[in-house]
């Protein structure tokens, strides 16, 4: 019997085009089992901006639910566009973007009229000033080499004044391990350290890649990319959401925090 590979994870530098072939890899591979797991906490048409539970319906990050109505949206990183189905039922055109086939295969499967787009958030195929609003839950941000990049192509395809608000992992879960239970509340590595996590294969070609930035990084990529940030959100966990997922869990939710998300506008 053949052995699969277990791959290795490690520390070590990752550029643009080995995090987003390995993202692309790696999402493929991952998107059946992922859906399965998390699909019935996403739902097929509800808006959650992380594994905390906090939804667009009740946090209005975009805006009030009534103003979305016909304005264009793009949804980054957008998995089977649960996200936006959402948006649709509120009267919005969105467009679901993602880099892998696989799971805009899924978002086909649960259907609904919402375009997809298979394409790399650091190079959008779409004219300036296309989108009202653009908007990310854990797309694309954490899994790219060159956040500034992404954040200056949302901005080309947003309109003046447009919004854009992404959520990831909240940079101080670096510095403990990625654990749900009592193991993960110690902190293990430096918050500092920017050093890319990567898993690779036997070969040493990177299978998973996520990049590691600051709170203050973050912020200097807003700015960087063109935007005024307008609110940093930090979502408690809430009491009714007793569920773990990966290294989120209520434990590590009520000391702390696991998400965070950046509102920010074009000017």
């Amino acid at each position: 019997m053949i052995q699969e590979y277990e791959p290795e994870a490690t520390r070590r530098a990752s550029g643009e085009a080995e995090s987003s072939r390995a993202s692309r890899g790696w999402w493929d591979r991952n998107a059946d089992e992922y859906q399965t797991e998390h699909g019935a906490f996403l739902g097929d048409d509800r808006f959650v901006w992380g594994p905390e539970g906090l939804d667009e319906a009740d946090a209005h990050l975009l805006g009030p639910a009534e103003g979305l109505k016909g304005l264009d949206v793009l949804e980054i990183g957008a998995g089977a566009a649960q996200c936006s189905r959402w948006l649709a039922a509120q009267g919005a055109r969105p467009v679901a973007l993602d880099l892998s086939h696989r799971q805009l295969q899924h978002a086909l499967r649960i259907g609904g009229d919402v375009p997809l787009v298979e394409a790399d958030a650091g190079a959008l195929p779409f004219a300036d000033g296309s989108f009202d609003l653009a908007c990310s839950a854990y797309g694309a941000v954490p899994f790219v080499a060159d956040p500034v990049r992404v954040m200056r192509e949302v901005r080309r395809v947003l309109r003046p004044g447009g919004r854009w608000v992404f959520s990831v992992t909240h940079p101080v879960r670096w510095a403990f391990p990625d654990e749900p239970g009592p193991e993960g509340l110690s902190v293990a590595a430096s918050y500092f350290d920017r050093t890319p996590y990567v898993e690779q294969d036997e070969s040493g070609r990177a299978v998973y890649v996520e990049h590691h930035r600051t709170l203050g990084d973050r912020v200097r990529d807003v700015v960087a990319g063109g935007f005024r940030l307008v609110d940093l959100v930090e979502p408690e966990w809430p009491a009714w959401n007793t569920q773990e997922w990966g290294g989120w869990s209520p434990l590590r939710g009520n000391l702390i925090p696991g998400t965070a998300i950046f509102v920010c506008e074009r000017d």
